[in-house]
């Protein structure tokens, strides 16, 4: 429907087919552009008050900017005015002398000899102004003002002259026509490219002659309101359509599709095709670059509303390979077609993103308890894997040994983790303790127990298996202490640490350590 209301105009009404009813469709009401589609800004200035004298301070520009009509009648007039004048003054010069009293008498010398009346002035001044000079009407020696004047009107005429033709040449000459040889898309595309929400559209150049240097820049024209309660219409943001990475420098000899990537930078990271019905801006792309001929800087801008943004859609290929050469059908230019594109919004498909999955959780756990399960066993692992990499030569052993070779693997297995369990038991215990304190605590126990006796009965301290926090007392009271009991005794021994043997000494180092 919008796209028939696009062909047929606003106004297009849809009809039942039984002729019983009639009914308007919904019309969106036209928006005002700020630039239309051919370029133009619909800005007008008003209440200039006093400001309007500075139009007159910059007269070459302000006739340049006229409209051709304006500059033509200003043209025609200007020099009608000049010649007109300049005719007079000659003629009034005439009629002071009484030259034209005396047109036909060949005893008296004129002014200007064959001056009789206006109109033979009128010519003799369009002939020294035009430079024609007949040869007819001319200025003799006897006449000072005559020739005062004369040099008065081609000072005149020259800058005249200059003035008027530099303004026409300059205004036949401005790149705004060249402008009319660039094209763009009626409108901009909504789609993915490379895995990425993208707004598109299309420019294109009709002439052979290139573009140097051209560039193309986009600004985004919304309404908005700050945070501090300002409102600000017509507000610019400038949209990337490859600034950092020199893809806004367009070598335009074939039509070329701009790319604009919707991230989290860009002003449309939470359009979707949903608020897009709802959304009101305006896409101004301007288009610069140096014309090849003249060497003048061209203009072109457009513009796309919110209505010419078709989200899900693609532009139809343009370029075909000929025998020879490479054929652009501009017949094409403007076409596109749907392709399936996600409807949501580059951030609404982050967040989603982003939300962590409930298999990520026990998959991870399950690995960690896979991997603990594993580094227990790596001892017996690492002897089934020796012995499966010794290749296919069991399988090439006779079935006795074969069978021989397993049972002993089996008791290998057994051994190794009797072996370790009683490793790790030794490691919880005196693991966290210095080399050396794990060698002492590796001897015999009774012969530490009478060896750590004998120095406490010599000391004449408290017994050393006292507990460790005694230790932390100021000062100890020595004390003769009865025959101590034998520290590494089966019944006192039972149920505790290996580690509770050490002396006090050694279990402070290990508990400060």
């Amino acid at each position: 429907m919008a796209a028939l209301r696009r062909k047929f105009g606003e106004d297009y009404q849809v009809v039942n087919t039984n002729r019983a009813t009639t009914f308007a469709a919904p019309v969106k009401k036209k928006r005002q552009r700020f630039v239309d589609k051919n370029g133009r800004c619909n800005v007008q200035h008003g209440n200039l008050g006093g400001e309007t004298s500075r139009y007159l301070s910059d007269l070459f520009t302000t006739l340049v900017d006229l409209k051709w009509r304006w500059n033509l009648l200003i043209f025609i007039l200007t020099y009608t005015i000049a010649w007109l004048f300049m005719a007079s003054m000659w003629w009034t010069i005439a009629y002071i002398r009484g030259d034209l009293n005396h047109g036909h008498d060949s005893s008296y010398t004129p002014c200007v000899a064959n001056v009789y009346n206006f109109p033979s002035a009128f010519l003799f001044f369009i002939e020294t102004e035009a430079t024609i000079g007949y040869g007819y009407r001319y200025i003799t020696e006897k006449c000072p003002e005559g020739i005062i004047l004369f040099l008065f009107q081609s000072l005149m005429g020259s800058i005249v002259d200059a003035f008027l033709i530099g303004c026409m040449f300059i205004k036949m000459s401005q790149p705004k026509k060249r402008a009319e040889t660039l094209m763009f898309s009626q409108d901009a595309v909504i789609s993915q490219r490379d895995g990425k929400l993208c707004l598109m559209f299309r420019v294109g150049n009709l002439r052979n002659s290139h573009m140097v240097s051209a560039q193309i820049r986009c600004k985004l024209i919304k309404s908005r309101q700050t945070p501090e309660g300002e409102f600000l219409p017509l507000d610019q943001c400038e949209l990337d359509v490859g600034f950092g990475t020199g893809a806004d420098q367009l070598f335009l000899v074939s039509p070329l599709t701009i790319c604009h990537e919707i991230n989290p930078k860009s002003p449309f990271f939470d359009l979707s095709q949903r608020s897009l019905m709802n959304e009101q801006f305006e896409i101004v792309v301007i288009l610069e670059g140096i014309v090849e001929t003249t060497g003048m800087t061209c203009q072109a801008r457009t513009s796309y509303t919110e209505d010419e943004v078709l989200w899900g859609h693609r532009f139809l290929p343009v370029m075909s390979l000929e025998e020879g050469f490479f054929r652009v059908d501009y017949s094409q230019f403007h076409s596109n077609f749907e392709v399936p594109t996600p409807p949501y919004s580059v951030k609404e498909h982050e967040e989603k993103n982003s939300l962590p999955s409930p298999l990520s959780t026990p998959t991870h756990a399950l690995t960690e308890s896979h991997g603990a399960r594993r580094d227990r066993v790596f001892s017996v692992d690492c002897i089934n894997t020796s012995e499966d990499r010794r290749g296919g030569t069991g399988g090439r052993l006779p079935s006795k040994l074969q069978r021989m070779s397993s049972s002993g693997k089996e008791d290998l297995q057994r051994k190794v983790l009797r072996l370790s369990s009683q490793h790790s038991e030794k490691a919880c215990s005196t693991g966290d303790l210095p080399l050396k304190l794990q060698r002492l605590s590796s001897s015999q126990g009774v012969e530490m127990a009478n060896r750590l006796q004998l120095k406490s009965l010599k000391v004449g301290f408290e017994p050393m298996t006292q507990s460790t926090g005694d230790l932390y007392e100021p000062s100890l009271t020595p004390t003769l202490s009865p025959a101590p009991v034998p520290m590494y005794s089966p019944l006192l021994s039972a149920g505790r640490r290996p580690e509770d043997n050490l002396p006090a000494k050694l279990r402070k180092m290990n508990a400060d350590r």
